[in-house]
């Protein structure tokens, strides 16, 4: 096996400088490009669809526009617990590979901030000394003592659309 098989850390950043929305997930903090938020509303009625994997809460009526909610922490295996007071739906543009420009609700514990990122700031996704599949990460924020998962949002909602064809 080849040192670069396994290893990430040697690959620059695919995050850009720029704005990005922070969020909490299970205690951890997470980042989304600005650029693709439309807007965070409250927990709302959600429809379950049948046969979608747990992570796929169902779908919401937005003002005439059905849309998928997907719950964050179920999808990256966290303990799933009840939304509490500061629970949100955080509405993103995306556009995952051969499909058109989508909305996607995810549903987060608590929205944080928004937060402008240098190039500085931006690191590579770390190495945890073994294969890990890190394609829905873009790489790690340093903001002052604390560290921010920037996530592609493209490639998280890519999984669910080709899953389903």
């Amino acid at each position: 096996m080849k040192a670069e098989e396994c290893s990430i850390a040697g690959t620059p950043s695919a995050a850009s400088p720029g704005k990005y929305l922070t969020f909490v997930l299970g205690g951890e903090s997470y980042g989304i490009g600005i650029l693709q938020v439309r807007e965070i509303i409250r927990p709302t009625a959600i429809t379950p669809v049948p046969q979608m994997p747990p992570h796929i809460q169902g779908v919401i009526n937005l003002r005439g526009k059905i849309i998928p909610v997907l719950d964050l922490r179920a999808k990256f295996g966290l303990p799933v617990t009840p939304s509490g007071d500061r629970s949100c739906i955080v509405v993103v543009q995306v556009k995952p590979p051969g499909c058109a420009v989508a909305l996607t609700g995810l549903l987060v514990d608590t929205v944080d901030e928004v937060i402008n990122l240098s190039a500085k700031d931006i690191a590579p996704t770390p190495d945890f000394g073994r294969r890990m599949d890190a394609r829905h990460l873009l790489g790690v924020a340093k903001v002052g003592p604390s560290v921010k998962i920037l996530l592609d949002l493209d490639r998280v909602v890519a999984d669910e659309t080709s899953s389903r064809l």
